[in-house]
């Protein structure tokens, strides 16, 4: 957890100022979904990425519950 706050600094808190909290949010929002989990790889995932992760297991998910 500590290296997500390292990153969500690094790359968005401090590059620049953010005139209302409604930007930030957006910022980290998009940073988040964007960018940290379209590269960031879990071991408990097999190695994939989260967006990785749904694609490949989301149709299996989905026809087991039907």
């Amino acid at each position: 957890m500590e290296s997500f706050w390292a990153l969500l600094h690094k790359n968005v808190l401090n590059q620049q100022q953010w005139p209302t909290r409604e930007e930030l949010h957006h910022a980290i929002v998009f940073w988040t979904e964007h960018t940290y989990n379209h590269r960031r790889r879990q071991r408990g995932l097999g190695k994939l990425t989260p967006v990785e992760f749904e694609l490949a297991f989301a149709p299996q998910a989905a026809m087991t519950a039907a």
